[in-house]
């Protein structure tokens, strides 16, 4: 079994880049030079997410803008009006006013075709609508192409990249490189297989989503395609076609391909419930929402309440909140085990250099606890070339036996807590890189 190798980089804090407030954020890191789909999907239900092959872990308790994993059951999907408007607008655009009139003339539906057509909105249907491999033997008035393709790099991607980051983003254009889009959204340690769920074909691994109109590459998804989830990483479209909401078409589109593909769940990344431009998740209903501490998944409404109040929520945990001093550097909070946890803010938490085992996370068990979950002796660790032992083959481990120093074991100690039980015992931590 090849395992997925993931290297520890630790507890870190740096400037919230949702906020203005010039607060601080801070998360747990690992990297990963390869990545089974399956360690992938165990990662996104405990909170984590990746930017190229850099994974994080967000401290949601000390961040001024906390994240929420949140995912939206395709099956139960119900578009909004104004969703659904911005498909028709798109199709009628592409299609035009003379492949409508042709298609109605030399096939025409009967009344109880139009009456259904008019009373169910099918989402699949709807997205594909324009698509040139669905139409009619009828002249549209654009091409209109959308493919998955490996995540690999093309001077055509970069080129929209680049015009998205710039003119959509405001970006300076000198800052704009291949070699950070090849990081940023060109290298993923998730490695693409094909599986068969009942008798078609299931894409797995990391994928780019090209839309093409006549030819024209006009707007790319980044895409992880996970054995229950088609998992959101980003969205880039040329400037030229900011009038037509690609953030909504595409949405839209991806939300169809979990229901074509059986995927189930559809994950837009995070909830930040505080800065205005991420809350707009929230209207692809219903969204559930990953309890921080102890990643059981609520009802998105459920939550919105107490987060109109507090930035810290944990529904399954009520005791839990934020402190309402934020003038303060250590406060307190019940945790789920009934103790009080003392913590520090985040940029005293990162620069103290403490074990999470000390300065406390949401979600990650305690040393106690992870004694009884995972057997530190048994975890895999690479050393390259295809070198892989288990941790109580090194030399040293026996003689180092508190995980709530920044020792060996420790570094380890909190990765596998961090990461959970299925995937420490899966995982090889890799000291090659």
């Amino acid at each position: 079994m090849q395992r997925s190798r993931l290297v520890p980089y630790g507890y870190q804090s740096g400037d919230c880049g949702y906020c203005k407030n010039n607060e601080t954020s801070a998360a747990y890191y690992a990297k990963s030079s390869y990545m089974t789909v399956e360690t992938y999907q165990a990662l996104v239900d405990r909170g984590w997410r990746r930017s190229g092959d850099l994974l994080y872990k967000p401290d949601v308790l000390r961040a001024c803008c906390p994240h929420y994993t949140i995912r939206l059951p395709a099956a139960s999907f119900k578009p909004s009006r104004d969703q659904r408007q911005a498909i028709n607008r798109w199709n009628a655009h592409v299609l035009g006013d003379k492949y409508a009139k042709e298609v109605a003339k030399k096939y025409p539906r009967s009344k109880e075709e139009k009456k259904q057509k008019n009373q169910r909105f099918d989402l699949v249907e709807s997205v594909q609508e324009a698509e040139a491999r669905h139409l009619k033997p009828v002249e549209p008035a654009h091409r209109f192409e959308v493919t998955l393709e490996p995540d690999d790099f093309s001077e055509e991607k970069f080129q929209l990249y680049r015009n998205y980051q710039s003119q959509v983003h405001g970006d300076i254009e000198s800052e704009i490189t291949r070699t950070g889009f090849k990081r940023f959204l060109c290298t993923s340690p998730l490695k693409r297989r094909k599986d068969s769920v009942e008798g078609r074909e299931k894409l797995l691994g990391s994928y780019h989503q090209c839309y093409r109109l006549d030819g024209r590459l006009i707007a790319m998804g980044v895409l992880d395609l996970l054995p229950h989830a088609v998992s959101g990483v980003y969205l880039l479209y040329h400037s030229d076609f900011g009038k037509w909401n690609f953030g909504k078409l595409s949405a839209l589109r991806e939300i169809a391909l979990v229901i074509e593909g059986k995927y189930n769940y559809y994950y837009m990344g995070y909830y930040i419930h505080n800065c205005v431009k991420m809350r707009y998740k929230g209207d692809y209903k219903p969204q559930l929402v990953l309890d921080p501490m102890t990643y059981h998944w609520n009802p998105l409404e459920d939550v919105k309440a107490h987060l109109d109040q507090e930035k810290f929520v944990s529904l399954d945990v009520a005791a839990a909140s934020t402190p309402e001093d934020k003038s303060m550097d250590v406060d307190e909070f019940a945790g789920p085990d009934g103790t009080t946890w003392r913590y520090k803010s985040a940029s005293e938490a990162a620069a103290s250099g403490e074990s999470l085992f000390i300065i406390r996370m949401p979600g990650v068990p305690t040393a106690s606890e992870l004694s009884h979950e995972v057997d530190l002796d048994q975890i895999h660790v690479t050393f390259g070339q295809g070198m892989t032992f288990q941790t109580n083959m090194l030399s040293s481990w026996e003689d180092d036996t508190d995980i709530t120093h920044m020792t060996l074991r420790g570094a380890i100690a909190e990765l596998a807590a961090c990461v959970g039980q299925e995937v420490a015992e899966s995982m090889a931590v890799d000291f090659s890189r």
